[in-house]
């Protein structure tokens, strides 16, 4: 069958419960691809690998992955994950939500219901990772000898300037920073980082605890229901508000996330700054 249009999602507004159409079928290896119109399910971003798919189920049948799918328009063939020949949003496709089961989803309208304890905890290290990410900006910030672009709070974003790879987990995350020639050219100061780890973890929790205390409202600024729309996380923090570019899944407030901790640790060569974050 000819696919219509992209997928239109709940997932950045909390659903976690839908009722759909079943609308193109796609193989995945021994598995079954079902595509909807409408899910609530979160699928994994295979431009930006951080937040695992959700878990759940359709028709009442085990979801056991759940992939972003993309189809030229007018064709037929779905290309998945790391296949997709072209940039995510590109115009002439279709950007799909694939539901992977062990076994066939019967034609017609099928329930769709999420794993909402396990999207609750990967919402929870979603949420904390970014408070996290602020907060390691705020701690390292009299280390920048050069002007480098600031964060939402205003402070230079070593983060995005420095990230490797960023793993969200559930209650938490696992972020790498790259220390190489890259950074120091851009002005950061990587001597003596090591033995001021203490003094930074120190500062980047007090600053989370300050930001859990607040009770800060987070939401998803979103121009749309489709799969590839391009949504923004905002959370009112005392000192503003911070807006990260994000396509994953969040707590409505920095309270519920309990607590939140960091442990940092730097690589024996010092070429990769490890983030470990928890919360709960």
């Amino acid at each position: 069958m000819v696919i219509e249009g992209s997928t239109l999602v709940g997932y950045p507004s909390g659903e976690v419960t839908g009722r759909s159409t079943v609308v193109a079928r796609v193989p995945v290896g021994e598995r079954h691809g079902t595509v909807v119109a409408e899910t609530p399910f979160h699928p994994l971003d295979h431009t930006w690998p951080d937040q695992p798919a959700d878990r759940g189920t359709v028709a009442g049948i085990p979801v056991t992955d759940c992939m972003t799918g993309a189809v030229a328009d007018g064709e037929r063939q779905v290309h998945l994950g790391e296949n997709i020949p072209v940039r995510r949003g590109s115009p002439g496709w279709s950007w799909l939500v694939v539901h992977v089961t062990p076994e066939p989803v019967p034609d017609g309208e099928v329930d769709l219901v999420v794993d909402a304890e396990h999207r609750h905890a990967l919402s929870t290290g979603h949420t904390a990772c970014h408070l996290a990410a602020l907060a390691l900006n705020a701690a390292l910030a009299d280390r920048w000898r050069k002007e480098v672009p600031a964060d939402g709070l205003g402070h230079p974003d070593f983060d995005q300037t420095a990230i490797a790879s960023s793993r969200i987990l559930p209650g938490g995350s696992l972020d790498v920073y790259r220390l190489g020639r890259s950074l120091r050219r851009k002005g950061f100061a990587v001597e003596g980082l090591g033995e001021s780890l203490p003094e930074i973890t120190r500062r980047v929790g007090d600053t989370l605890k300050e930001w859990v205390a607040a009770d800060a409202p987070v939401t998803i600024e979103s121009p749309g229901r489709e799969l590839t729309a391009r949504r923004t996380w905002r959370c009112g923090l005392p000192e503003g508000e911070a807006a990260i570019p994000c396509g994953g899944t969040h707590l409505a407030s920095t309270a519920r996330l309990g607590a939140v901790a960091v442990a940092l640790e730097l690589s024996g060569d010092g070429t990769e700054l490890t983030m470990r974050t928890t919360a709960g």
